[in-house]
Order: structure tokens, then C-alpha cells, then sequence
């Protein structure tokens, strides 16, 4: 099986002078209201929630016996690429002083994102959020899932690199 080269044809798209900033056919849908179809699955699950701006659901959980709490939003907007539609379940854990993260933090969420069984460590302006993927129609139990895996991994990261904090 002959396969390319990935350092030929990256200098082959730079020798041409293309530029891409985000993969070609993916496509980013805003919501301008609640999708009905999470709205749904979160009252089923019994999950109290709350709209921000954008019409993504904030729920805010309590974890641990130390009294602290993690945020998750379950975003109302899709993304497609391809056959592809997904929803994103995001929770923040790490807030950096600087818009770059210190090299040792940055290398322990690559690591994390590395045995993470769902979803990676992502770099939102100063903030390291833990991001889930799930298919747009996923069920309410991936749902739940997704959330759950969320609510563990970033407030786990929080602890690690923040111990004490609970800020986000």
C-alpha cells in the first residue's frame, strides 16, 4: 500500500500558498434558540439547567464531599463535516494567567486528552475546557454520559492543576 507522504504534501499546500483554517466541508450551525430535542432529554434526566446567551444549557453540578462544583454546557448548536453532525458538551478546569498556557500545563492536558475515553482538552482563550463530541441525535443515556465523563474529568483537572480553587 503506498502511502503519501504527510511532510510532501504539507509543502506541497504551502509551496501553493494554501492557507486552510478550518477543515473543508465542516460547517458550523448557531442556534438562535433552544434545541427543544436537549431541552427534552435534560428534564427527562432530571438535570435543572439554565440558558445563557447563546441558548446553550448551563447546569451546574456538585461534586466531591469538599463542596465543590463543576459547570457543563450541553451547546444547542450542531456541526456537520460531511455525514457528520455532532454536539459539543463542554466543562471548563484551568484558567491561565497569560493567552498561553504554561509549557508543563499544557503538556499534562495533551496527556490527559491522550487516555481520555471520550472527548480532549482544548484551548478556549486563556481557559483549558474539557470538549465531548457526541452525535447530534445521540440518545438521552449518551447524553448523560457525555456529561457525567465531563462533570469527572474537568473538575479531576481543576484539582490537579488548581488545587484549592474552585472558580470554574
Amino acid at each position: 500500500m503506498h502511502r503519501k507522504s504527510p511532510l510532501k504534501s504539507l509543502s506541497l499546500a504551502l509551496g501553493i500558498g494554501l492557507v486552510i483554517s478550518a477543515p473543508l466541508g465542516a460547517q458550523e450551525t448557531e442556534s438562535t434558540v433552544p434545541d427543544a430535542r436537549i431541552k427534552a432529554q435534560l428534564t427527562e434526566l432530571g438535570y435543572k439547567y439554565e440558558l445563557d446567551e447563546d441558548n446553550d444549557f448551563k447546569l451546574v453540578f456538585e461534586v466531591g464531599d469538599e463542596g465543590r462544583s463543576q459547570i457543563v454546557y450541553v451547546l444547542s448548536g450542531v456541526e456537520t463535516y460531511g455525514e457528520h453532525s455532532v454536539r459539543e458538551v463542554w466543562s471548563p478546569a484551568y484558567e491561565s494567567p497569560t493567552e498561553d498556557f504554561p509549557g508543563p500545563v499544557a503538556n499534562r492536558l495533551l496527556e490527559a486528552s491522550n487516555i481520555a475515553k471520550l472527548g480532549a482538552w482544548v484551548k478556549q482563550g486563556k481557559n483549558a475546557t474539557f470538549v465531548i463530541k457526541i452525535p447530534s441525535d445521540a440518545s438521552k443515556e449518551e447524553l448523560d454520559d457525555a456529561i457525567d465523563a465531563a462533570i469527572k474529568l474537568a473538575d479531576e483537572m481543576e484539582n490537579e492543576l488548581s488545587p484549592g480553587q474552585d472558580d470554574l
